[in-house]
């Protein structure tokens, strides 16, 4: 990949651009709190060539998320599986709104 390449992507959501330290210093957090959200299965973060682990932009929002209820009060643990359970309640709301639609819209007939 060249660096015309890797410029390309940094407006991907998905890219793994940021590192663990400027991840935590992103988020305001510590490092060891981002380890724990990988194991728990929160975020994998992908691996550099060295081992190191890379955040993407959507992985660094969940992340912010975590924080958010972990200030609260709320132990990591359960931050995580709201965070999941949010998750799959979105993408059910949105399954649904298709199937609403592709029933609303005129069927063909042949």
């Amino acid at each position: 990949m060249t660096a015309d390449d890797s410029f390309g992507r940094l407006d991907d959501d998905d890219y793994p651009a940021y590192t663990m330290g400027r991840a935590a210093e992103m988020l305001g957090t510590t490092q060891g709190f981002l380890r724990a959200l990988g194991e728990a299965r929160l975020i994998s973060p992908l691996r550099s060539a060295g081992g190191h682990r890379r955040y993407s932009r959507y992985q660094l929002r969940i992340a912010a998320r975590a924080r958010e209820l972990v200030d609260q009060g709320t132990p990591i643990e359960a931050a995580c599986r709201i965070i999941i359970l949010e998750d799959q309640l979105e993408e059910a709301q949105r399954i649904n709104a298709e199937y609403c639609r592709a029933a609303e819209s005129p069927r063909e007939t042949g």
